[in-house]
């Protein structure tokens, strides 16, 4: 801005200047050294490169939904995990050396692609390795290794603050998955499911062995037809009115809550305070989520648990609007507390809604019917960026807290319609369509004379 005969009237506002492009920057090095963005000067009007770039791994996501599904059945859990893994290495290694905006945002397409796969994979396996009893708990420990992982991220993050050092040293340990290729064995149940029995009795063998259990040398020893039916599209579920309902209320539910979840951690930098600070008080309230799901899931059942931590969320939210408009800036600790309590609400809902929609969906639809909500849950996330962008194009308080007033009207939206959808706890789970029809449907007593 030019000063030279500018006047400025009693407010100390310029009446009359002129204004011109920067054509240099200098960068406040108190929370990062250095950055991505600001090593190439992607600021001011190129902002929303953020959002692109976070988009562009969200993309990743959803093509790596896509494909890791179709390698897994076709050519094994344990080939597509190896596939995954070489595709992440190469994504973090590859982050880490680009030197261009588009080669860096090809390369966070190939770790959303890695990241999804391998995450999917592993979560398969885990699930098919364990009996229907242990599942809960199979599929939270997964999701307490993440939380892990996060704190990890978190207090690297803090001690390395350039983004070479930082992305070089989260790069390095990624070569350690190459143990799973000698650690992980294939699913049974796959092996099952193409006959090749001789191989899975092997590993269930090996499993037993080491859980000090004795099997009978020929565990396995029936016909295909008793372990695999024939599979359908989830489109079969659209031919019944009341089925077609319950799917969109599974579909929104899942689009929400991969919108929320990734919205509030993306938010975490735009909250009050210290990021770092910030960042390890949500993983906390994130780890905190899982552990009531495994402790509760059990007893309480999916349907109210999921619903009310879905409200429980979208209620912080949104209430968010009185503390960003009305509430002192000494009290924007409030914002950060309703904010995490939300990260506690879609955290929860996101564990539970796996399990849930798993149980919704007929088993022989279960498949097409996962794969679908999981590749229709990503649309929310690669619109939870622009999302958080919309708190910088809007200026003011409110659009501070229009990101997250979004983030709690769906989350409310969405746990309210989750009430409609049947509880699964202690039922016996829909085999056809038919079977899902019914599902949910009070028995019809018998007429007393």
């Amino acid at each position: 801005m030019s000063h030279e005969n500018t006047s400025f009237n009693e407010q100390g506002v310029p009446l009359n200047s002129s204004t011109a492009e920067c054509d240099s920057w200098v960068y406040d090095q108190a929370t990062f050294k250095s950055t991505f963005f600001t090593k190439i000067n992607l600021v001011c009007s190129e902002e929303l490169a953020r959002a692109n770039a976070n988009t562009a791994m969200f993309v990743g996501h959803l093509i790596g939904a896509i494909s890791i599904g179709l390698v897994a059945d076709m050519f094994g859990r344990k080939k597509a995990l190896v596939v995954s893994i070489v595709v992440f290495i190469v994504a973090a290694f590859g982050s880490a050396f680009a030197r261009t905006y588009e080669v860096f945002v090809c390369f966070r397409f190939l770790q959303g692609v890695g990241t999804l796969s391998m995450y999917t994979t592993l979560f398969v396996i885990g699930l098919e390795l364990v009996g229907p009893s242990y599942r809960v708990a199979a599929g939270m420990l997964i999701n307490f290794f993440w939380s892990v992982g996060l704190y990890v991220l978190c207090l690297t993050a803090f001690l390395v603050r350039s983004y070479f050092p930082l992305q070089l040293a989260l790069a390095c340990p990624t070569v350690i998955l190459v143990l799973h290729i000698w650690l992980v064995p294939e699913s049974p149940r796959w092996l099952m499911s193409k006959g090749r029995y001789q191989e899975a009795n092997q590993i269930l063998q090996k499993c037993a062995k080491v859980n000090g259990v004795t099997l009978p040398d020929y565990l396995i020893d029936y016909d295909i037809d008793d372990v695999t039916k024939t599979s359908q599209s989830v489109l079969k579920m659209f031919t019944v009115p009341r089925l077609l309902l319950r799917t969109l209320i599974i579909y929104f539910n899942w689009i929400v809550v991969n919108m929320v979840y990734y919205g509030l951690t993306l938010n975490v930098g735009d909250l009050s305070g210290d990021i770092y600070v910030n960042f390890a008080i949500n993983s906390t309230m994130e780890l905190g989520a899982y552990i009531m799901c495994l402790l509760l899931l059990n007893r309480v059942g999916c349907r109210w648990l999921h619903a009310s931590t879905m409200i429980l969320g979208g209620a912080s939210c949104l209430s968010t609007i009185f503390s960003t408009l009305y509430a002192p800036p000494e009290h924007a600790w409030i914002t950060v507390v309703l904010a995490n309590v939300g990260k506690f609400g879609i955290s929860a809902s996101f564990a539970i809604i796996y399990f849930w929609s798993a149980e919704l969906f007929p088993t022989l639809v279960r498949n097409s019917g996962m794969g679908s909500s999981s590749m229709v849950g990503i649309v929310g996330t690669i619109l939870s960026p622009y999302t958080m962008e919309l708190g910088k194009v809007i200026p003011g308080n409110f659009g501070k807290a229009l990101p997250l007033i979004i983030f709690g009207g769906l989350s409310l939206a969405a746990g309210l319609l989750s009430l409609l959808l049947p509880e699964t706890k202690g039922a016996v789970l829909p085999e056809s369509v038919r079977d899902a029809e019914k599902f949910g449907r009070p028995s019809k007593k018998a007429p007393t004379s």
